[in-house]
């Protein structure tokens, strides 16, 4: 067995002109991630909790497991519900495995433990819970007319234990030696482990799941607000033609895992821009934006050089008006906090009385 991973550590794969605009473009959007998480964390809780249920719904939708929209609020709020049958069990499931993985995620190694929880909790009481298949089981497409046809061979049941240290044992590796950049390591363990597909059902949530938490332990946080789950739903037939194509001769090692890598950095794309779009919709508590340029004012302050102008104020309060901002700075300075010397985009603030009035 040849997986993605261990390609890149041979350096048999050759990255393509457009992973690297996927990976600037990640860089810049974390960036926006951070300042926003760091301004108005509360914010951004109806963001969190909106992601937990739509990331619920969507996974287990994609596997064909639904729920009556009317008892949605009773499965995945309520805190003991009681379940009419097994996959409302499972949606919940998916809900508490969301929030172990949110708790901490720092705490929960990229091991065989945590992937057999998280297919424990997703699959409920069924009977292999939490257990490595024990039959051989190919991924089977099934058509409208009744005919059916084997879209992939997958790691054989005598051997799933040993691919999955493998894998995870390459991960490691993969982070430490830096292979490639964390992000592909990422969608390529992704890809290796549904080509093992070490479980008898659920291995496509479990990824998902995955995904999610490698994604946090790397830092890129968009999964806590916006559902990527949601995203893969809405871009299923994707999802499904790139891992297909990027399976084709995995066993032998002479597959090309770039469009499902692709398709995953798409979508985290995807989420982080519809994150920043829709931070910016959220209608901030009374009070709340002015705070939080005080706070940016006492951060830039609190540097070595002393001083800032307004525009990199602007940057530490994203979603706050330059009007805003300036109000904000005139309060201060006529209160003898801060002031202010030179004129329009120059002008530099500092600590203390004594600068101009209005002139920034």
């Amino acid at each position: 067995m040849m997986t993605t991973l261990r390609l890149f550590a041979l350096n048999r794969l050759s990255l393509e002109a457009s992973t690297a605009w996927y990976l600037n473009d990640l860089g810049e959007l974390r960036g926006k991630q951070e300042l926003y998480t760091q301004q108005s964390p509360q914010r951004l809780k109806a963001l969190r909790e909106s992601a937990i249920i739509e990331s619920a719904l969507s996974s287990n939708r994609i596997e064909g497991v639904t729920i009556d929209p009317q008892r949605i609020r009773d499965i995945l709020v309520a805190p003991r519900p009681l379940f009419r049958d097994r996959d409302e069990e499972e949606v919940r499931g998916y809900r508490d495995a969301l929030a172990l993985i949110h708790r901490d995620p720092a705490e929960r190694p990229i091991d065989h433990e945590t992937i057999r929880r998280l297919h424990a909790l997703t699959r409920g009481q069924i009977w292999d819970a939490g257990q490595y298949k024990s039959k051989d089981g190919d991924i089977i497409e099934r058509y409208p007319d009744g005919t059916e046809r084997v879209r992939f061979r997958t790691v054989p049941a005598a051997v799933t234990q040993g691919a999955m240290e493998t894998l995870i044992r390459d991960w490691s590796l993969c982070l430490e030696e830096r292979w490639v950049p964390p992000l592909l390591a990422l969608a390529a363990f992704n890809l290796d482990f549904l080509c093992i597909h070490p479980f008898r059902d659920g291995n496509g949530r479990v990824s998902r799941l995955l995904w999610l938490l490698q994604s946090a332990q790397l830092g890129y946080e968009v999964g806590r607000y916006i559902s990527l789950e949601r995203l893969v739903e809405q871009n299923k037939e994707r999802y499904y033609e790139t891992l297909e194509r990027s399976s084709q001769s995995w066993h032998e090692g002479e597959h090309n895992p770039w469009p499902y890598i692709h398709y995953v950095l798409s979508i985290m794309k995807e989420a982080y821009r519809d994150f920043v779009d829709r931070v910016g919709e959220i209608k901030a508590p009374r009070g709340e934006k002015r705070e939080s340029v005080i706070k940016g004012i006492d951060q830039l302050l609190s540097r070595p050089r002393g001083s800032f102008k307004i525009s990199e104020l602007e940057q530490v309060c994203p979603g706050v008006s330059r009007d805003m901002i300036r109000h904000v700075l005139r309060e201060q300075q006529a209160q003898g906090a801060i002031s202010c010397s030179g004129r329009g985009a120059g002008a530099a603030w500092s600590k203390g009385g004594g600068g101009n009035q209005g002139n920034e």
